[in-house]
């Protein structure tokens, strides 16, 4: 029983650090990255539709991604959902075919506000971990009449490791965006 309720936790904590992982990839480093539009919904005929999946995305330049539709008629749509992407500075341009996003250069008081937006979401999953570590250990005080009080302290200290090492895991993916960021 024990052996479950650290399993489901290691496993939502798992998810908890790709999420903050993906989080910390939509933002905007020197160089045009589709992972950046990752979250980008377009308005595709009154549904709200994941970018990925109305068109592939590629690298041209550093600072330059192609994006060409499958359908040509959602240029607009797509034009206008990447031009409202908060943060992002971009600008769009729409040739008949393909959607060519130029971004601007990173200014060093751009870079540093990228850092505090990449350190809020590393502490909202740092959260996340946390409130899973929490619900596990209410868990297992559960059990404690079941299971003995030894067996419940000994699980809660492998709780603790596992906590530990997935907020390190998310201050490691931190560190490296961080590095990321404020490289010119």
């Amino acid at each position: 029983m024990i052996a479950d309720v650290l399993t489901d936790a290691g496993a939502r904590m798992g998810k908890a650090v790709d999420v903050a992982r993906e989080d910390f990839a939509t933002v905007r480093t020197g160089r045009a990255n589709p992972q950046m539009f990752q979250k980008t919904l377009v308005n595709y005929y009154g549904t709200p539709t994941p970018l990925e999946q109305l068109a592939s995305l590629q690298n041209q330049e550093a600072r330059t991604l192609i994006v060409a539709p499958y359908d040509k008629g959602a240029l607009k749509d797509i034009e206008q959902a990447i031009r409202d992407i908060p943060n992002l500075g971009a600008n769009p341009t729409n040739d008949g075919s393909i959607v060519r996003v130029t971004l601007p250069e990173l200014t060093a008081d751009r870079r540093k506000e990228y850092v505090k937006i990449v350190r809020n979401k590393g502490e909202d999953a740092k959260v996340a971990v946390r409130n899973i570590r929490r619900k596990a250990k209410d868990e297992l005080d559960a059990l404690k009449s079941e299971v003995g009080d030894d067996d419940v302290a000994r699980g809660e200290k492998e709780l603790e490791q596992l906590t530990k090492t997935h907020i390190d895991q998310i201050d490691e993916a931190l560190k490296r965006k961080e590095s990321e960021l404020l490289e010119i």
